[in-house]
């Protein structure tokens, strides 16, 4: 078995280095059993802490709103008066120079937005009218608007923003934050995934793994109904202390197991077995929306019982205060090439209908419950669409990796603000070009991570969310 270990750092002065962990822990807020142990550490000379933040944390948990499929930002949140001039024109060969598309031939031509645009706030971000329920935060957001990513097919795209790499088998960013500070949720997985839309997201289980890390960090997806998570349920005839009984007898004949072998995935067993015990009453309770205000409902859309986006992220605001750290809700479909199921005519209005309020109610309702300055929210997909159109009987767009739109607020990013432009086609970034890595960077720096020294230690090397690149946008943080 390959050796797994946190990458560590070796400090000149230990002791120095811990009392430089300890104001940290003391300004995260972290409790005196902390320092004490952080002080045990320093007498005998050496500090290893693990859930410790590298710095002061502007952030405590993350929601991931994730759009699968690739949102049409020309339909949505970039008004381009320059293709609706150039519509059914060829684009310029300079324009395309370098850039690969998934489907299209090089024949196909520019397409402009048949989507009417205004721009709200003081901020003046231009919204499309299929999303007017984000008029309502549009100062609340950092607008991301020259994005770009690597990969230009869905699964491996999704696997790559969200875990840093196109391959399957690394962490994901739920499971690198676990890892990297724990979880305050004492009855809940630290790492919670939820879906919705007609079908599941390209990629699968492994947008949400937990890779090379023991499982314990892997995301635990819940659904609807009175049974959340599979098999959570006890046996007919078998009651709560029959249960506990059988728990401790497992965990006892575990942890035998694991002073002899040493496997770590057997602490992650034992684990298991005690969550899933204390979710027995916790995972229930948490799904079940009758008791939230008739006004809550009503600013989410959200209906006990129906599962939809807007439950999910009525839920979604649930897990974060119950200590959850990083909720990650899935919504199918945005792939709209044009077609029968999936066009810009038909298909893009009927998800922003889903979606518009339930995203805005998310930042609305953290805000007024004091939890947005501690809770990011991210919005977005794995990449964008193009400005020509397909060929095709309806109208849609093709995977776009050079330009694309999204959004983030609150945990410690700046009000109100615009951050990047595209050219006048919206073909590529001309001003603070973004990549996925940076915004990863960013969000664990919101966190209290720096991304260079969060790292794993497997098959010889050591890995880490933003691979070998990533820096933080300081522009965009408060």
């Amino acid at each position: 078995m390959a050796r797994r270990k946190r990458a560590i750092e070796s400090p000149a002065d230990p002791r120095k280095w811990v009392a430089n962990r300890r104001e940290v822990l003391r300004s995260a807020g972290v409790g005196i059993g902390g320092m004490a142990l952080a002080s045990l550490l320093a007498r005998d000379g050496w500090a290893r802490l693990a859930n410790v933040p590298h710095h002061r944390p502007k952030a405590k948990s993350v929601i991931f709103l994730f759009m699968a499929g690739g949102p049409s930002q020309l339909d949505l949140f970039e008004d381009k008066p320059a293709l609706r001039k150039h519509h059914g024109q060829l684009p310029p060969r300079s324009y395309l120079d370098g850039k690969r598309f998934a489907f299209l031939k090089g024949t196909e031509t520019l397409l402009g937005s048949a989507q009417k645009f205004r721009r709200y706030g003081e901020c003046g971000q231009s919204l499309c009218h299929l999303l007017p329920h984000h008029r309502k935060i549009v100062d609340e957001v950092t607008w991301l608007h020259a994005m770009k990513t690597d990969v230009f097919n869905h699964g491996p795209a999704k696997i790559f923003v969200n875990t840093g790499s196109a391959q399957p088998g690394r962490p994901s960013m739920g499971a690198w934050l676990t890892y990297g500070l724990g979880s305050e949720a004492d009855d809940l997985p630290g790492f919670v995934v939820l879906q919705s839309g007609p079908r599941g997201p390209r990629g699968g289980s492994a947008l949400w793994s937990s890779g090379f890390l023991p499982t314990t960090y892997q995301g635990v997806p819940f659904r609807y109904g009175p049974e959340p998570i599979l098999d959570l349920k006890s046996p007919p005839g078998i009651d709560r202390q029959r249960q506990r009984d059988f728990v401790e007898t497992v965990g006892a004949l575990n942890r035998e197991h694991l002073a002899v072998v040493k496997d770590p995935e057997i602490r992650t067993r034992i684990a298991a077995y005690e969550m899933a015990f204390r979710m027995q009453r916790s995972a229930p309770e948490l799904m079940d929306l009758s008791g939230e205000t008739q006004e809550t409902l009503r600013l989410y859309g959200a209906t006990p019982g129906k599962p939809s986006f807007a439950n999910n992220c009525l839920l979604a605001r649930r897990l974060v205060e119950r200590g959850v750290r990083f909720v990650q809700i899935y919504h199918t479909n945005w792939d709209h090439h044009g077609g029968p199921t999936e066009n810009l005519e038909k298909h893009l209005p009927a998800i922003c209908r889903e979606v518009d309020q339930p995203s805005a109610a998310l930042v609305m309702d953290l805000k007024r419950r004091g939890l947005l300055d501690e809770t990011i929210v991210i919005w977005g997909g794995e990449f964008g669409r193009t400005p020509m159109g397909e060929v095709r009987k309806t109208t849609g767009r093709d995977h776009h990796i050079d330009a694309y739109s999204m959004w983030v607020a609150g945990g410690g990013f700046r009000r109100g603000v615009i951050h990047g432009r595209t050219d006048e086609l919206g073909l590529a970034g001309v001003e603070d070009a973004k990549h996925v890595h940076d915004l990863q960077a960013t969000i664990l720096h919101l966190m209290g991570i720096d991304h260079r020294r969060l790292t794993f230690r497997f098959q010889g090397r050591d890995y880490r969310l933003t691979d070998i690149g990533g820096e933080v946008i300081e522009e965009i943080v408060a």
